[in-house]
């Protein structure tokens, strides 16, 4: 077990102790339980050159293809959310959804971190979503006229990424490739952190060793005359800054 399954477990089973202690269950925790550390692997992401080429060969294959690729990779949304994504969350007019739930497994959740959040559409994603018809409350159903399980958005991401030649990734390489481009484009970590919903913005933190203009700013503040400088008594006094 991977040591970022092993933590979510234990911090389920420390949440479980502490109602216990609540409760009066029992009077302490029995044991003193401690995270894994967990390795920071660097975001699986297409770069701006491939994202596009996979754009390219969605287009030529299926509609709902389509939109799996850019309701990943255009407004960072979880597979589960792409599965409950339904109509009345789009709004075509101000070019904006709102994800407000997820689906696993059949059974609609609300959505990781437990709250609303609302994107602003892409053109590319405006287009699509624009161009697809209607057949129901929910934006994808698959060929029965069923909303597709977790396996078929696997699938139809697959299809994609074969057409365009590269490997088959998982369908959260799309949310990794939207939060890297952001950062990349110079957003904030903040911007990126409500956007993505990340409940903490160490979460965000991983994609900014991405941004280039964060790197160039911090440059930049070695390269500024000081506003202040130590005079010889230990106080401070005022210096023209250029």
């Amino acid at each position: 077990m991977k040591p970022v399954s092993v933590n979510t477990v234990t911090k389920l089973l420390k949440a479980i102790l502490n109602v216990a202690v609540e409760w009066k269950v029992i009077a302490e925790l029995p044991v003193q339980i401690k995270k894994i550390r967990e390795s920071e692997a660097e975001p699986d992401f297409y770069d701006f050159a491939d994202y596009r080429r996979l754009v390219s060969a969605a287009k030529l294959l299926d509609p709902r293809v389509l939109l799996v690729v850019l309701l990943g990779g255009d407004a960072g949304l979880r597979r589960g959310e792409i599965i409950a994504l339904e109509w009345s969350d789009i709004d075509l007019v101000h070019g904006r959804l709102t994800i407000a739930r997820s689906e696993y497994s059949g059974e609609v959740t609300s959505t990781k971190g437990h709250r609303t959040r609302t994107v602003p559409l892409s053109d590319d994603l405006r287009a699509a979503l624009e161009a697809h018809s209607i057949g129901g409350p929910r934006v994808l159903y698959d060929r029965r006229r069923k909303t597709p399980t977790a396996s078929t958005i696997r699938t139809w991401l697959a299809k994609a990424q074969q057409a365009a030649g590269f490997e088959v990734r998982g369908p959260h390489c799309l949310r990794h490739t939207f939060c890297s481009h952001l950062a990349m484009r110079g957003a904030p970590a903040r911007a990126i952190q409500k956007l993505a919903g990340h409940q903490s913005v160490v979460t965000t933190e991983r994609y900014m060793s991405l941004s280039p203009v964060a790197l160039e700013e911090s440059i930049r503040l070695l390269n500024r005359r000081p506003a202040w400088r130590h005079d010889g008594d230990g106080g401070s006094s005022p210096i023209d800054v250029q």
